[in-house]
């Protein structure tokens, strides 16, 4: 479709009436579904749903064409969005990102207290002769992401699909065939960075041109839409604990593979920094042996495999070496796991590999 005809096609869509947006959404293959009037949040379930605790996928009401339970109900059949929005034309527009193979970088606009620099940007020190005055949203910790990678503010990028929120904020829309998890910019266990939350698998997104109380979720001025995720940002989903490692379809982890733990293996012979570098992150991970869930190890494996991708790259480890090490320390600490530990090193070593880490922290 000609550029042209795609922003007149969105520019139509983007009026506030949720059952145009509704259509050109689902025309793009994206999944939707209806929000609350006035409100950025789903429509509540039928009171049949509301007392049901039963897996949302189960429930007969999206078999037979209702919207309960947002975003598991979303839909591209323009029927069934022409019913939806028929019946309430005053309903906003969710899609569903995870089957829209789409992610979203929300970032906020909030000013709550900032909090220490260690909290700012998971995993990546930010050395005290960093001047953070005047820091104090998400538009401030990406920028200061993106520069300490040396690439561009995804908040300035014009070639993918932007759109200003109500309260100021800005959702960076962009494909992937890669499946992430959803974050919170203010979690203590997977963020990007403080006050950036990541919209992916899980969850959803307010559509452009989607009318609140607040106001209206505007497209800005460039594409109208998503470009593919840029490779250096899809590595700091993948260190950041992001990257999941199962089909987003079954909603199960992959299935365990029974394996013995490997012998301790002696010592290697490295400089000293970068054993100092790498050995905290590898004992975090065998230390998960002590709590069987919620030790954050797909976080802490992810971290150290990009380190020691960053040291290989950098030649002082050797990829082989590099393996074995992430690899006893994970099996000591999730013994039956061997497939999917296997399959998180691969993908978190690879993408350290592409930026050579040394042992004093600075990236080349």
């Amino acid at each position: 479709m000609p550029a042209a005809e795609q922003t007149r096609g969105l520019a139509a869509a983007a009026r506030p009436r949720g059952h145009a947006v509704a259509r050109w959404c689902a025309g793009q293959g994206w999944p939707v579904h209806p929000l609350a009037p006035g409100r950025k949040t789903p429509t509540g379930n039928c009171p049949v749903c509301r007392e049901s605790k039963d897996d949302p996928q189960q429930c007969p009401c999206i078999a037979q064409g209702r919207y309960c339970h947002g975003f598991h109900a979303a839909t591209t059949d323009i029927e069934a969005v022409d019913r939806w929005w028929g019946q309430e034309s005053c309903f906003g527009v969710g899609v569903a990102c995870g089957p829209a193979g789409l992610i979203v970088i929300d970032i906020d606009a909030h000013s709550p207290e900032v909090p220490d620099r260690s909290l700012l940007l998971p995993g990546i020190r930010i050395p005290d002769h960093i001047d953070l005055d005047g820091l104090a949203s998400g538009y401030d910790t990406l920028a200061l992401l993106a520069a300490y990678r040396r690439n561009s503010d995804p908040a300035q990028d014009t070639s993918t699909l932007r759109v200003r929120t109500p309260s100021g904020g800005l959702h960076v829309w962009y494909r992937t065939e890669t499946a992430f998890r959803c974050s919170s910019g203010s979690s203590s266990r997977t963020a990007l960075a403080w006050q950036v939350d990541v919209r992916a698998h899980g969850g959803y997104i307010v559509a452009p041109g989607t009318q609140t109380t607040a106001g209206v979720y505007t497209l800005l001025e460039g594409a109208t839409l998503p470009a593919p995720l840029p490779a250096w940002l899809a590595d700091e989903l993948t260190r950041t604990g992001h990257r999941l490692d199962h089909d987003p379809g079954d909603g199960h982890d992959t299935e365990p593979e029974p394996a013995p733990v490997p012998e301790s293996r002696p010592r290697r012979r490295s400089p000293k920094a970068a054993d100092r570098l790498l050995q905290p992150l590898l004992a975090e991970v065998a230390g998960c042996a002590r709590v069987a869930q919620g030790a954050g190890f797909t976080e802490k494996l992810n971290r150290a495999a990009f380190t020691a991708g960053g040291l290989v790259a950098a030649g002082h480890l050797a990829h082989t070496e590099a393996t074995a090490l992430l690899r006893e320390a994970a099996l000591r600490a999730r013994p039956g796991q061997a497939r999917r530990i296997d399959a998180l090193i691969t993908s978190s070593l690879a993408a350290g590999v592409r930026r050579p880490l040394h042992p004093e922290g600075r990236r080349r």
